[in-house]
């Protein structure tokens, strides 16, 4: 996961994915089929592992505005640990790729689309439950605080610090739509 996650996925050779697993090309054939088939298993791990407390955040705050603004300040911490490469691998990993790589770009593109509905779904949730005005565009809300996400992990990749990506995740919170009387 992290030779994919630090090189992307055509720039990682099958030598120093073999030499990460302490394995033979032969044995990472045997397992995985082929390098695709390995590079989406090592994006399912991301997506279960460093990068879970993203839907954790969405489901588990009782506001539409704690869940986007935790989400940011988590993806703060999470996109500098030094335990592991800078960025998202979702984000980072297809940068790089041609246009032999299409279907691995477009895979990662669905993975995003599937993060922005997240985010889209949970302001959904905040207009039914009067936090956000019911004129809110969740669609362009859920896109920039996307938008914003993805910054950061090219922020992160190119060694902003956490505490930088923090300032950006609060500056970004206060585009947050101001509720009124009626919603609050």
């Amino acid at each position: 996961m992290h030779v994919f996650w630090q090189r992307g996925y055509e720039a990682a050779s099958i030598a120093e994915l073999t030499a990460a697993m302490g394995i033979t090309a032969p044995s990472l054939y045997t397992a995985f089929g082929d390098k695709e088939r390995l590079f989406l298993e090592a994006i399912e791990r991301y997506v279960l592992g460093p990068a879970s407390g993203f839907p954790r955040a969405l489901e588990e705050e009782t506001t539409a505005h704690g869940a986007v603004q935790r989400f940011l300040e988590e993806a703060a911490e999470e996109l500098t640990r030094p335990c592991h490469p800078r960025g998202c691998m979702v984000v980072m990993a297809a940068t790089n790729c041609s246009e032999a790589s299409a279907h691995i770009q477009a895979a990662l593109a669905k993975r995003r689309a599937a993060g922005d509905a997240a985010i889209r779904e949970r302001i959904e949730r905040g207009v039914q439950e009067r936090e956000l005005p019911a004129d809110t565009d969740t669609a362009a809300l859920a896109g920039f605080y996307s938008t914003v996400y993805q910054g950061m992990s090219m922020q992160a990749k190119d060694g902003a610090s956490h505490a930088a990506l923090l300032a950006t995740a609060h500056a970004a919170m206060r585009a947050w739509p101001a509720t009124t009387k009626e919603t609050a």
